[in-house]
């Protein structure tokens, strides 16, 4: 498949380039079914005799390399051929792009069986699209790389653009995608009846490439769809219409992955309403869902979004604990409870949500933010690759990772119709990271950049200059907005550039309570909300301890004096003076660091990434000033260097 013939459109990785290392080889496929028959596209004529390359579909792999399950495949080259075995189709796809990825190095010296098997059954992107423009959201909320892929102006574009979709995330490892916002407006929920047929569609333009659809449902569609007079998840005409409904689906698209859920959640209906348990709720649809093999991904981003500020009692952060916790043991088997990395909100430093500690019992994945909305919204480069890796390798349950509790990882997409996939076209190493991670999320980020940067850029590109950008984005981003993690520091509505108190006296939940004595939020068990101990040990202790707790944390779980000292030896009021100082000038030296690619990279990508760097640099200014200018009117305290605050 040529995705050059896409008008206008850059290929993100595997362009045709990283196709010659087969090109000029003799190929063997040996299999069938619609997925090899899509590796046969992709290589080209199958050669059988002599060939260097054979994809072999079979029911046996190796003795010593064990069970590869439905989408694992063994790699092994021996005696000058490189073979490739999966069990299913989809196996052989995957290590069809494995091949593509090593390039040459698959067909080099002698390669012992190598058995590669995704840590994660599920690995699925949200797509928050909408079919029409929203007046506030607009076509996709929270996008930052233009309209939606699927739909235009109300209608289902033509799908050309969606098969190089397709393409583009099984050779990152993605086998799912829901295809519209979790904020289900009336136009997205008639997808699950009367637009049914769109669905369907994109369906089967992704089925090639191994990669499921899932919908976004309103737990409310019984009655803004069905006609009933409730939604009641325990009412039997309610089961009766999802029961309905679902099969109609199944009809249409006989693999259709499933459904995702926001339910009671920033106005979205749910089964509080019915005094209802959310087991409950996801029951309900999952017991739908389960004569077909599908799923229901029930949002856990349930908390109360009207506080009142005044309130010091009241944590945004305990919420989702304390509504699931409670529940755990209580979902059927094909609920997924979708727990945000995080207990906030996709903030740019986090701990460790503890739900996903707390939920033994219940089927769990992980989601996170590829799309950037607080890591600067694909305007800023900001390579997430490390912060995941943290997240996922973090001991959370004694010797148990996040990796080893979830099982599966979600993540929001961040492609839309941009001529380069991700608006920032180094944003294209995020939705790349994700994939691998979710494959193994053992995998070292920055070894993840370098196969994305040989993948997009090519062999040309200065590898050191962009492992410079790239590396340490993350942290230089954290160090130029909001400190310490105490979070939300932005302009409120569309989350972009600083704005101190635009969220301070509003009832969202997200404060930072900066006075003259201090700033940050008192979530201890001894003097505060209590958050600290919905963790398991040690780090109930270690988030309760003001000398304990990471300087990275602090204030999002202390109310810490300016003048407490970190670990670092920094004074908080310091710290929070040299890293604005420190980020606005390492965004600089990043515009600086780009300049070494020019001729390296097409001129357009060239001018668009050096456009986003220029407002990188502003942006950072800004963020330095407004913020080291806040905390000197409150503190009083002067920056020890003498530098200029206003």
């Amino acid at each position: 498949m040529d995705i050059d013939d896409l008008s206008g459109v850059h290929p993100a990785w595997l362009p045709p380039r990283a196709f010659q290392a087969i090109a000029s080889r003799r190929v063997a496929v040996h299999g069938t079914g619609l997925l090899v028959e899509t590796v046969r596209e992709e290589v080209g004529a199958t050669v059988t005799a002599g060939a260097e390359l054979v994809l072999r579909l079979t029911g046996e792999a190796p003795s010593e390399v064990g069970p590869l399950g439905d989408e694992g495949f063994a790699l092994y080259r021996r005696d000058g051929v490189t073979v490739v075995l999966a069990g299913a189709p989809a196996g052989l796809l995957h290590g069809f792009f494995h091949v593509v990825r090593l390039g040459e190095a698959a067909f080099a010296g002698e390669r012992p069986v190598e058995r590669h098997v995704p840590a994660m059954r599920r690995r699925m992107l949200d797509h928050w699209d909408n079919i029409d423009v929203h007046p506030v959201m607009g076509q996709v909320e929270r996008g930052y790389s233009g309209g939606s892929i699927f739909w235009r102006d109300g209608v289902q574009r033509d799908l050309a653009r969606v098969r190089a979709y397709g393409r583009l995330l099984a050779a990152t490892g993605i086998n799912a995608v829901t295809l519209n916002n979790v904020n289900v407006h009336l136009a997205e929920a008639r997808l699950l009846t009367d637009r049914l047929g769109e669905v369907a569609a994109v369906a089967g333009v992704l089925r090639p490439y191994g990669i499921r659809v899932h919908l976004s449902v309103s737990f409310a569609a019984p009655v803004t769809l069905g006609g009933l007079p409730t939604a009641d998840p325990l009412d039997e005409g309610v089961r009766g219409w999802w029961a309905r409904t679902t099969a109609r689906v199944y009809e249409a698209i006989p693999d259709f992955g499933g459904y995702v859920v926001k339910a009671d959640s920033e106005g979205q209906p749910g089964p509080f309403g019915y005094g209802r348990s959310h087991a409950d709720g996801a029951n309900a649809l999952a017991d739908a869902l389960a004569p077909f093999g599908g799923v229901v991904h029930w949002r856990a981003f349930v908390y109360n979004h009207r506080q009142d500020w005044r309130d010091r009692s009241t944590d945004r952060a305990r919420a989702a604990y304390d509504h699931f916790a409670p529940l755990d043991g209580t979902f059927r088997d094909n609920a997924i409870l979708q727990v945000k990395y995080g207990p906030i909100d996709f903030q740019t430093r986090e701990p460790i949500s503890p739900v996903i500690a707390a939920m033994p019992a219940t089927n769990v994945a992980v989601e996170l933010q590829v799309t950037q909305e607080y890591t600067g919204q694909q305007r800023h480069a900001c390579y997430l690759g490390p912060m995941w890796s943290e997240v996922l390798r973090f001991p959370l349950a004694g010797r148990v990772t996040v990796a080893g509790l979830a099982r599966e990882l979600v993540a929001v997409s961040n492609a839309g119709d941009d001529r380069f996939w991700t608006g920032h076209p180094l944003a294209q190493a995020n939705l790349y990271a994700f994939g691998r991670l979710a494959w193994e999320p053992s995998l070292d980020p920055l070894s993840i950049l370098d196969e994305w940067i040989d993948l997009a850029l090519g062999p040309d590109a200065d590898r050191e200059a962009l492992h410079a950008i790239l590396d340490d984005s993350w942290r230089t981003y954290e160090s130029y907005t909001a400190p310490l993690g105490v979070g939300f520091m932005v302009r409120p509505g569309h989350h972009y550039g600083p704005d101190v108190d635009g969220y301070e006296y509003t009832p969202w939940g997200t404060y930072h309570f900066a006075d003259r004595e201090g700033v940050g939020v008192d979530r201890t068990r001894a003097t505060g909300t209590g958050f600290t101990g919905q963790y398991p040990q040690p780090w109930a202790d270690v988030y309760e301890s003001l000398e304990r707790c990471p300087d990275e944390l602090l204030l999002f779980f202390h109310h810490a004096p300016y003048d407490h000292v970190l670990h670092s030896g920094s004074t908080v009021i310091q710290h929070i003076y040299d890293t604005h100082f420190a980020g606005a000038e390492r965004t600089v030296e990043m515009r600086r660091l780009w300049e070494r690619l020019a001729g390296q990279v097409a001129p357009d990508l060239d001018a668009r990434v050096r456009e986003r760097l220029d407002e990188q640099v502003r942006s950072a200014a800004e963020w330095r000033d407004q913020i080291n200018t806040y905390f000197f009117r409150k503190s009083g305290v002067p920056d020890a260097k003498g530098r200029t605050i206003y």
